[in-house]
C-alpha cells in the first residue's frame, strides 16, 4: 500500500517588521537605493519600493534618511488629479555624485539582498530532504519509460533521501530521462532570493534561466500591494530549480563568478540549484577528469555546505541543500577511486531492456507514432538484425528505428508502415560500419 506523498507546506520567509530587521547595513541599503534610482530614473516611492523589493514604509524611511543627507529632494505631487497622490523625488547633484561613486564600487542595483545567514535559515525551512514521494508519484513522473524490474524500489529511497545519486550503465537506456523524471517528481515550490549579501558584497542568485517563477496572487495598486505583503519581498516564489550540465561542465563553473568590469558577483551553478536538483550528465565527457569533479563535491555532499571564495581570497560557507545526480556511461570503477565512490550515497545501474521489454517499448512507440506493427518486420528485426550485435537491446533503439521508417515513408509519399526492407534501411542508419576511409 502506497503512502500518500508528503510535500510539507513551505514556510515563507518572514516579512521584516522594521527596516533594521532586514539585517543589512544602512549604508548598503542606502547605496543600493541611490544606484537604483539613478539607473532606472525612478521618481515615486512606490516605484522605488517595487524596484528594491522592500515594503513601502521602509523605503520611505530610507528616502527620508537620504533627504536628510541632501541626496534626494521633493519634486511635488504625482498624479495630482487622481486618488493615488504620491510625492515625487529626484536625486540632487550630491545624490548623483553619490550614486556614481557607489556604482564605481559595484554596479549591483535593484532588489535588496538577503544576508547569507538569513538565507541559510530559509533553506532549512524548504529543504529538499523534507520531500517524501510515493512510488506512484515517482513512476508517473517517468512518463512512458519502461523501467527495469526492481529499479523503482532502489530509486525511490535514493530520491527521498535528498543525497547524491550515480546512475551508470550502457548508453541509450534512459539515464538522462530518469534524471529528468526525478526532477519532475519533486513538483513543489520554494522561495529564492534575488541576491544574498556577505562581507559587504552582493551575490546575485535569482536566474530566470534556472528559476521558473510561480505566479502569486495579484493585488491592485502599487501601494496596496506593497503594504499587504505576505512574505519578505526580497524573495520570489519559484519551482524547485534544476540545473543540468553535460560535457561543458568545468570546475570554474562551480565557483563564484566575478565580473571585473561591473564589479559584481554571480552565484555558481550549484548555489542556484539550492533546494533543487543538480544533474551532471555524461560524466566522463568533460575536460575535467571525473575524479577531479567528484573531489570538488566531496565536502558539499558530506557536510551540507559549500565553500566559496571572494576576489579578496576570503573563503566563506554557503548552504548546500541539493540532490546531485551523476549520470555516466562508464563503469564507476573506471573513473573513480573507492574513496570517491564512498561519498556517493546511491550507485544505481541502469541496464538495457531484455527482449520482452524491448518489444513493449517498440509497441508503445509505434502506437504513439501511429505506425502499425508488422509481424514479418518484427521477426526480421529479432532474428536477423539483433543477433548481429549479440542481442544487445537499448531503450533508444525503438524510437530511432521507428522514426527512421516514418521519415522514409514521408519522403516517398507512402502511408506509415513497416516492412523487413524498411527495418534494414533504418538499421543501416543506427550503426556505422567499421571500415577504413582512404584519405
Amino acid at each position: 500500500m502506497n503512502i500518500m506523498a508528503n510535500h510539507p507546506a513551505i514556510t515563507p520567509p518572514p516579512l521584516p517588521a522594521k527596516l533594521e530587521n532586514n539585517n543589512l547595513p544602512l549604508t548598503l541599503m542606502r547605496d543600493i537605493l541611490m544606484k537604483t534610482i539613478y539607473r532606472r530614473s525612478l521618481t515615486s516611492a512606490s516605484e522605488i519600493a517595487k524596484a528594491v523589493c522592500l515594503p513601502f514604509a521602509q523605503v520611505m524611511e530610507l528616502i527620508d534618511a537620504a533627504r536628510a543627507e541632501h541626496l534626494l529632494e521633493v519634486t511635488g505631487s504625482l498624479h495630482a488629479n487622481s486618488d493615488n497622490k504620491e510625492i515625487g523625488f529626484q536625486l540632487t547633484e550630491a545624490g548623483r555624485r553619490h550614486a556614481l561613486a557607489a556604482l564605481a564600487l559595484s554596479e549591483y542595483y535593484g532588489p535588496m539582498p538577503v544576508p547569507l545567514d538569513d538565507y541559510a535559515q530559509q533553506v532549512k525551512r524548504q529543504s529538499i530532504r523534507s520531500i517524501r514521494l510515493t512510488r506512484t508519484e515517482l513512476q508517473k513522473s517517468m512518463g512512458d519509460l519502461i523501467l527495469p524490474p526492481g529499479l523503482m524500489a532502489t530509486l525511490g529511497p535514493a530520491v527521498t533521501s535528498g543525497r547524491s545519486i550515480l546512475l551508470y550503465g550502457p548508453p541509450g537506456n534512459g539515464k538522462s530521462s530518469i534524471a529528468n523524471g526525478i526532477r519532475d517528481a519533486l513538483g513543489d515550490h520554494i522561495y529564492v532570493p534575488h541576491a544574498v549579501a556577505h562581507a559587504g558584497q552582493v551575490i546575485a542568485v535569482f536566474d530566470p534561466v534556472v528559476h521558473n517563477l510561480v505566479p502569486e496572487p495579484a493585488e491592485t495598486g502599487n501601494r496596496l500591494r506593497l503594504s499587504s505583503l505576505r512574505h519578505d519581498p526580497r524573495y520570489v516564489l519559484c519551482e524547485r530549480p534544476t540545473v543540468m550540465t553535460g560535457g561543458e561542465l568545468t570546475l570554474d563553473m562551480l565557483e563564484l563568478k566575478y565580473n571585473a568590469t561591473a564589479r559584481t558577483y554571480q552565484a555558481p551553478l550549484q548555489f542556484k540549484a539550492t533546494g533543487g536538483v543538480f544533474i551532471v550528465d555524461d560524466l566522463g565527457r568533460q575536460e575535467e577528469p571525473p575524479q577531479a569533479l567528484i573531489n570538488r563535491w566531496i565536502v558539499p555532499m558530506e557536510m551540507n555546505y559549500d565553500i566559496l571564495s571572494l576576489q579578496s581570497g576570503e573563503k566563506f560557507l554557503v548552504p548546500f541543500d541539493t540532490l546531485v545526480i551523476f549520470s555516466t556511461n562508464f563503469h564507476p570503477n573506471e573513473i573513480f577511486d573507492q574513496a570517491a565512490l564512498r561519498r556517493i550515497f546511491y550507485k544505481i545501474k541502469i541496464d538495457g531492456p531484455d527482449q520482452e521489454d524491448f518489444l513493449k517499448i517498440f509497441a508503445l512507440v509505434a502506437r504513439k507514432r501511429r505506425i502499425p506493427l508488422n509481424e514479418d518486420a518484427l521477426i526480421h528485426l529479432l532474428e536477423k538484425k539483433y543477433p548481429a550485435i549479440d542481442n544487445v537491446y537499448a531503450n533508444y533503439q525503438p524510437i530511432f528505428l521507428i522514426d527512421q521508417m516514418i521519415s522514409i515513408c514521408q519522403f516517398e509519399g507512402k502511408p506509415y508502415h513497416m516492412t523487413p526492407a524498411l527495418i534494414d534501411r533504418a538499421w543501416d542508419n543506427m550503426f556505422v560500419r567499421d571500415e577504413e576511409i582512404v584519405k
